[in-house]
């Protein structure tokens, strides 16, 4: 059967692989001049890879909390999954309020351009710079820790 504390692993790769494809996608159009926001193709795409990532991160949060929990109750403890807990709370907050950007945005059909695609660009490679500094340490706690799977790995 299926651990709770196993589900937070399953579904943070998902915020992550959205994030970074929003990030790469919205800055490659960018470049080439495509516009990235307003009722496009390209525009649909964009925000819907944010309003999933933020889906997912709301989720991944909830459950990586939930798993945090459970590994303290085994008795774990680490600054390293503090920072982790917190880069992810950090991670979920911003990838909710870009969505909203986002779907304003879409919604409004704005197209922008200029100045202001290079600021959405901006703003989403900081963003993949949260996700991927997030998804380290992370990394770590199962890498480096062991958290929540050495007892797997033991039974």
């Amino acid at each position: 059967m299926l651990s709770l504390e196993h589900v937070h692993p399953m579904l943070v790769h998902f915020p992550i692989v959205f994030f970074l494809t929003l990030a790469v996608v919205d800055t490659i159009a960018t470049l080439r001049g495509a516009p990235v926001t307003g009722r496009t193709g390209l525009g649909h795409a964009s925000t819907g890879l944010a309003v999933l990532a933020a889906l997912f991160a709301i989720a991944s949060f909830m459950f990586g909390d939930m798993a945090l929990e459970f590994a303290e109750s085994k008795g774990f403890e680490s600054e390293v999954a503090e920072l982790h807990e917190h880069l992810g709370m950090a991670s979920a907050v911003a990838f909710t309020v870009w969505a909203i950007v986002r779907l304003v945005a879409w919604w409004r059909n704005a197209s922008l351009r200029g100045g202001g695609a290079f600021g959405l660009v901006l703003v989403e490679l900081a963003g993949a710079a949260l996700v991927i500094a997030t998804a380290y340490y992370g990394g770590q706690l199962v890498y480096d820790l062991g958290v929540n799977v050495n007892q797997a790995m033991a039974g």
